[in-house]
């Protein structure tokens, strides 16, 4: 396990935004990594909301060599090994389970599990993980929560996930115990219809910038 949590962090300290994707048209896959790219944000989280998302996953894989593609929205075992042929090399969690786990285990994908309070937290640093994903980041408790727990844990490392934007980016990501973070913001769905990957392109430049 500890192999591959050492792999999260490296993959962690890539990008400073790791963008949320949701794919609803499969022929959108392949520009839209390019167009991230480009930008400069090469780690991306392909999410399993729709059904397109392991296609994408194997698509960006084999078309989009300087992208880090990895799988998002894991929630059942089965999903890990799947995702891991499709071609991600790492996955993320909206929560952890003991049984996600084992699957982690069992599949050598790399985790980086969501958790929301401090027992979460806690039960995932028992299991060995020392980089979480802090979701639903705001609605979590924000800045004041990654404060907070950075004093009884201090050697966990997060990636908040789950209102963060452009904006407020900034300061989550000038917190000691913060690498990066997740946003959806990157891939605005009116850009996705329209095939505007130049402005695609333009978010992922500013997001690259956020980290000096």
């Amino acid at each position: 396990m500890n192999n591959i949590l050492r792999n999260v962090l490296d993959i962690m300290r890539i990008s400073p935004v790791i963008p949320v994707i949701v794919i609803e048209d499969p022929a959108h896959a392949v520009p839209l990594a390019k167009a991230l790219v480009a930008g400069g944000i090469r780690v991306l989280e392909i999410t399993l909301r729709t059904e397109y998302g392991l296609a994408a996953i194997r698509a960006i894989a084999e078309e989009v060599p300087d992208a880090i593609v990895g799988v998002g929205t894991l929630t059942l075992p089965g999903e890990f090994s799947a995702a891991r042929e499709a071609g991600a090399v790492f996955g993320v969690s909206p929560g952890l389970t003991g049984t996600l786990i084992a699957a982690a285990k069992r599949s050598g994908l790399p985790l980086l599990p969501g958790v929301m309070t401090p027992t979460e937290v806690m039960h995932a640093h028992e299991a060995g993980f020392r980089q979480m994903k802090l979701f639903p980041a705001v609605p979590a408790g924000g800045i004041g929560m990654l404060n907070g727990i950075s004093g009884p844990l201090g050697d966990v490392m997060f990636c908040p996930t789950g209102g963060i934007s452009q904006e407020n980016a900034p300061q989550f990501l000038a917190l000691k115990n913060v690498v990066c973070v997740g946003g959806s913001w990157l891939t605005p769905k009116d850009a996705l219809q329209t095939g505007d990957w130049a402005r695609i392109t333009e978010l992922a430049v500013a997001a690259s910038a956020l980290r000096k």
